[in-house]
């Protein structure tokens, strides 16, 4: 079975493969900011930032001895700084150890700030041809399917059956191909919902198309109950400017932009009193849901001025947001 799914999903990656600027290289570097790039974040948001990344950090000894903040910088609108800010230290180390190169090895790459076993996978595989299996949830949800696999995403048991087979198909000279072929199943044709089976190359194999129920591969994840986070934002306006300020490059929504801000049971107070004044009337209210978290955020008018890390935006949806920070002022602005 392994030889005649390999077949398939090579002769689809050379036929239909996506045509995407890091799969047009063989250089590692590149091939690994690329992979930090996709954590998390679509192709397509992806696609404008790689080519401007690498214009500004061309190889690993160039990205180690930029500043930091110029690295958070150019990751702009990318989302999760702590990406940017682990690259960055990730590069710091291969100068140090690996004398500028990034190494082969899967092991050696786990052990680099930032990468899992995923990401290890992937670059081992793609840039060096080392026959492992990169293991995402399109992986996952590709060959529970072909192979009707009981069990929920995120069951041990299923992930390491997967595992299994995808070792199995690796197993061969074309190791980044069936690793990107996989993925671009998943990402194109064996989508979680309304999947396009009939153009699929794994369509005569699949188990689950043959019994007329692909969707119910793999079972959905245990939900995970959701907690209470309350926010006050301040709508602090200059003519046609809007006061924001940047978040933290650690925790939630790291290094994006937003009206400044307070959290937590008594949020209006606090932001009050961080604002020295006291705040009237929350001006607009907004229902916002996150995998973990029900947030209930309320904007107030206030006045202040520019404090460190804030700046004042005359276009300020232009700004990289998170999509809280872009509800509340334009729900505040009307």
């Amino acid at each position: 079975m392994e030889a005649r799914l390999r077949a398939a999903l090579l002769a689809f990656y050379r036929m239909s493969a996506r045509d995407l600027p890091w799969r047009r290289t063989s250089d590692p570097y590149a091939i690994w900011v690329s992979e930090v790039m996709l954590q998390q974040t679509q192709v397509k948001t992806v696609l404008p930032r790689f080519a401007e990344f690498l214009r500004r950090f061309p190889d690993v000894r160039a990205l180690a001895s930029a500043d930091e903040i110029e690295v958070c910088e150019t990751w702009a609108g990318l989302g999760y700084y702590r990406r940017a800010r682990n690259l960055h230290e990730a590069a710091v180390v291969l100068v140090e150890r690996f004398d500028g190169a990034v190494p082969s090895s899967e092991s050696a790459l786990r052990r680099l700030p930032g990468i899992g076993d995923y990401t290890a996978a992937a670059v081992a595989s793609i840039a060096f041809g080392r026959r492992t299996a990169a293991i995402d949830g399109n992986v996952v949800r590709v060959l529970s399917r072909v192979l009707a696999l009981p069990g929920r995403a995120d069951d041990p048991g299923l992930i390491n059956a997967v595992k299994k087979q995808a070792r199995l198909l690796v197993d061969c000279d074309q190791p980044g191909e069936v690793n990107q072929a996989l993925m671009d199943v998943g990402a194109t044709l064996c989508r979680p919902e309304s999947p396009t089976c009939l153009p699929c190359p794994l369509r005569r194999s699949c188990r689950a198309y043959q019994k007329g129920t692909p969707t119910a591969y793999p079972g959905k994840k245990t939900k995970a109950s959701r907690k209470n986070l309350n926010i006050a934002f301040a709508l602090i306006e200059r003519g046609t400017s809007i006061l924001l300020e940047q978040r933290a490059l650690d925790g939630l929504w790291a290094g994006l932009w937003e009206l400044p801000s307070a959290s937590g049971t008594s949020a209006k107070i606090i932001l009050g009193a961080r604002l020295g004044q006291t705040l009237g009337r929350p001006v607009a209210r907004i229902v916002h849901e996150l995998t973990h978290r029900h947030v209930v955020a309320k904007v107030y008018r206030a006045t202040a001025g520019k404090q460190p890390g804030q700046k004042w935006w005359p276009d300020p949806l232009a700004a990289p947001l998170s999509s809280l920070a872009r509800k509340a002022i334009i729900a505040a602005r009307g």
